[in-house]
C-alpha cells in the first residue's frame, strides 16, 4: 500500500527511523519488498534521477505497482531522491510519487531557499511533500561530487530559517555522513551534538540523513577477493549509530551504496565460482534473497522492524 511520507513521519518520529532504499531493477525491487516483509517493516522506494534514465520512468513505475500487488501487506512511500527543479516537478505531476526531493545545497543559502521554494509551491496543492537538503555532504551521488574538504556541516540557524522560508517537509542535514563508498577516514564519525541543535530548533520535525550506507568491511574484503579493487581501507556510518539519531529527529535514513556491494559480491563470487555459467538468472535469484537479507537487518538497526502493524494500525 503506497501512503504519503508524511504519515510515515508523523507515525515514526521518535520511535524509529524509516529505511529509504534506492531500486534500480526487477532484482533490487523484489529483494526490498521481500526484507521488508520478512522484517515486518514501513519503508520508502527512493527512485533518483539516474535510476529513471536507466530503467526508464514507466518500467519503474510498473515495477512498483506490481510488487504492491505481489506484496499487498508492504506499506510504503515512493519518493523522487536527489531531484533537480525539472525531474521534481515531472514527478509532482505524475500523481506517483508520494514526496520529491529537491537537491539545492551546491547553490548559495538564497537560490536553494528560492528553488525549494518554488517546488514546495508546486507540490503541496497536490499532496506531494518536499524535502530539501542544507549543507554539503561529501562524496559521490550520482552526477555531483564534492571533495571531503568543501563538505560543510548544517548550521542549526541556518536549517530554523530554511524551513521558515521554504516550507519544506522535512531536511537532509549533513552532520558527519558523506555519499559513495569512500567517507570516513581516521577518527571521523557522525556529530551528534550538532544534530541536537538543529532538533533544538526544529522541534518535532523530520530530519533526513543523507549517505549513510555503513560499507561492511567482510562485503569489501568478498568483492576483492573475487577479483574486485576497492580501497580495503573504505567504511562508512557505524550502523549502531542509528539508533542514537532517532532522538534527535532523524526519521528517514537513506541506504544505497551497501545494496550496490551487495550486488557486486553476489555476482563477482558467483562467476568466480563457475566460470562455465552465463544465465544470470542464477547470481540474480541469489541477489534477490541476499538483498532482502540485508533490507531487514538495517531495518532491525534503524528501529523499524517489527513496526508494520503499528503503522496500519494508525493509518486506519
Amino acid at each position: 500500500m503506497i501512503v504519503t511520507t508524511d504519515d510515515l513521519f508523523k507515525i515514526a518520529y521518535g520511535k524509529f527511523a524509516v529505511g529509504a532504499y534506492n531500486i534500480n531493477n526487477m532484482e533490487q525491487c523484489i529483494g526490498l519488498f521481500q526484507g521488508t516483509l520478512d522484517s515486518q517493516a514501513p519503508f520508502i522506494i527512493q527512485i533518483s534521477r539516474g535510476a529513471r534514465k536507466y530503467a526508464r520512468v514507466k518500467m519503474l513505475e510498473g515495477l512498483i505497482r506490481s510488487a504492491e500487488e505481489v506484496f499487498p501487506e508492504s506499506i510504503f512511500a515512493v519518493h523522487l531522491d536527489h531531484g533537480d527543479e525539472e525531474t521534481a516537478y515531472d514527478c509532482i505531476d505524475s500523481g506517483f510519487y508520494s514526496s520529491v526531493m529537491i537537491d539545492a545545497s551546491h547553490e548559495p543559502f538564497g537560490e536553494n531557499v528560492a528553488i525549494v521554494r518554488r517546488v514546495v509551491e508546486r507540490a503541496h496543492p497536490k499532496g506531494v511533500s518536499v524535502e530539501a537538503e542544507l549543507g554539503m555532504l561529501g562524496g559521490v551521488e550520482e552526477d555531483i561530487a564534492v571533495d571531503e574538504k568543501h563538505a560543510m556541516l548544517t548550521d542549526p540557524d541556518d536549517a530554523s530559517e530554511f524551513v521558515r522560508l521554504t516550507g519544506c517537509d522535512s531536511l537532509a542535514v549533513a552532520i558527519g555522513t558523506s555519499h559513495g563508498a569512500y567517507k570516513f577516514s581516521g577518527g571521523q564519525g557522525l556529530h551528534f551534538g550538532r544534530l541536537a541543535e538543529i532538533q533544538e530548533r526544529l522541534p518535532n520535525y523530520p530530519l533526513v540523513m543523507h549517505g549513510s550506507s555503513s560499507v561492511p568491511r567482510d562485503e569489501v574484503e568478498r568483492i576483492n577477493a573475487a577479483g574486485g579493487a576497492m580501497d580495503p581501507s573504505a567504511r562508512g556510518v557505524d550502523e549502531d549509530e542509528f539508533a542514537k539519531a532517532v532522538p534527535l529527529g532523524v526519521t528517514k535514513v537513506n541506504i544505497d551504496t551497501d545494496g550496490r556491494l551487495v550486488w557486486t559480491r553476489v555476482h563477482r563470487e558467483y562467476f568466480r565460482d563457475q566460470a562455465e555459467k552465463f544465465d544470470f538468472r542464477g547470481p540474480g535469484t541469489i541477489f534477490m534473497a541476499e538483498y532482502a537479507n540485508f533490507i531487514a537487518h538495517k531495518n532491525e538497526k534503524l528501529g523499524s522492524a517489527g513496526r508494520l502493524e503499528e503503522v496500519r494500525a494508525a493509518l486506519s
